[in-house]
């Protein structure tokens, strides 16, 4: 039995995909999001998704280690792998453009990464999805932010498990508690079919190492063995209902821009939240003067469906007057954000409690 959570129409089908011009962006696919939780297993995800729509190439980007903050992220990741893995054989399904495996070799790591997105020309890593036809397997798995784009997580597990006959692995996801706490429904993308919470990732398997959140409570992560996969959980879950004002900072956001709108406005962050927020305040009649990334690869470019440039922090802070309102999509960054920007601007952290 299922229940419905949530539901949002025309979402980007990849939220990270960017265009070179506004024609290309507005004219690209969408679909719909309806979120509902299994009662048997406590697993939340989008009833209406379609894999079939989703194509990732090297217009795909996901990249975020510009960041500093970002950075000290993967040395936490680094740290919890060191605990459990030094020393043995990686394989990081989904790696990317390669940015953490590269940080893991350059520490000793014998890796090995896998990713059809992959644009690099480390021999090492194979530009293909996982399957078991492959013939990979490693003392570890490193599995970071993939499995909520999996239809079917469970038995994807349980190919990787069998596959490498057991091993341990290290999972690393959105933690979709954060979102319901922080009402941040600018998380929620149609290329994450599945939203975690910690019970639920830990009850898919019998030995759990260790199990934690990270990124300011945004992610959480779990360290198990394979072999201990489960399919359906020992007790019952718990099952969720969200605030009425799950929606309501996009209102808020609206209301500060019409207020004053010739104050300035800019979101900052191009990513995934970014995306949706931007786009949700264009439907709502409300569009903001800029969207500001720091990773140079988006800058310049467009994002899916709204149509909207990328601008570079320099070229923002050149057109933007002193005082502009700036909505930060993730607190993690405001700090770094406010150092960059010289402290001139209004700050609205979009994720936290007092802009709800």
């Amino acid at each position: 039995m299922q229940h419905e959570l949530y539901r949002a129409i025309g979402l980007p089908v990849l939220q990270n995909r960017t265009f070179a011009n506004a024609e290309q962006a507005q004219a690209s696919g969408s679909a719909d999001i309806v979120l509902v939780q299994d009662s048997q297993n406590g697993l939340i995800f989008n009833q209406a998704f379609d894999a079939s729509k989703l194509s990732y190439d090297v217009d795909y980007q996901s990249e975020q280690a510009h960041s500093v903050q970002f950075q000290q992220h993967l040395n936490d990741v680094e740290a919890i792998l060191a605990h459990h893995f030094k020393g043995k054989s990686l394989i990081e399904v989904g790696c990317g453009k390669g940015y953490f495996l590269e940080m893991l070799r350059g520490l000793g790591y014998a890796i090995t990464g896998i990713d059809p997105s992959y644009e690099g020309d480390n021999t090492e890593v194979i530009k293909a999805p996982f399957t078991r036809e492959l013939g990979l397997a490693a003392e570890a798995i490193v599995l970071r932010h993939v499995l909520e784009h999996i239809s079917d997580p469970v038995s994807f597990l349980a190919e990787i498990a069998s596959a490498n006959h057991g091993g341990q692995i290290y999972i690393e996801v959105p933690c979709f508690d954060w979102i319901v706490e922080h009402n941040a429904w600018f998380d929620v993308f149609y290329e994450h079919v599945n939203y975690f919470r910690l019970a639920d990732l830990r009850a898919m398997f019998g030995t759990v190492h260790e199990a934690g959140h990270l990124f300011g409570g945004q992610y959480l992560y779990i360290v198990a063995d394979l072999s201990t996969l489960r399919r359906t959980p020992a007790e019952a879950p718990s099952l969720l209902t969200l605030s009425e004002h799950f929606t309501a900072s996009l209102d808020r956001a609206a209301q500060i821009i019409q207020t004053a709108p010739e104050q300035g406005s800019a979101i900052w962050g191009a990513s995934s939240k970014g995306v949706i927020y931007s786009l949700f305040l264009q439907r709502a009649g409300v569009a903001v003067d800029r969207v500001v990334d720091i990773n140079p690869v988006k800058q310049g470019r467009y994002l899916p469906l709204s149509g909207v440039r990328v601008s570079s922090p320099q070229e923002a802070m050149d057109a933007l007057p002193e005082g502009a309102n700036l909505f930060v999509m993730n607190s993690n960054y405001l700090e770094e954000i406010e150092r960059m920007t010289g402290g001139r601007y209004v700050y609205h952290a979009v994720d936290s409690a007092s802009f709800q």
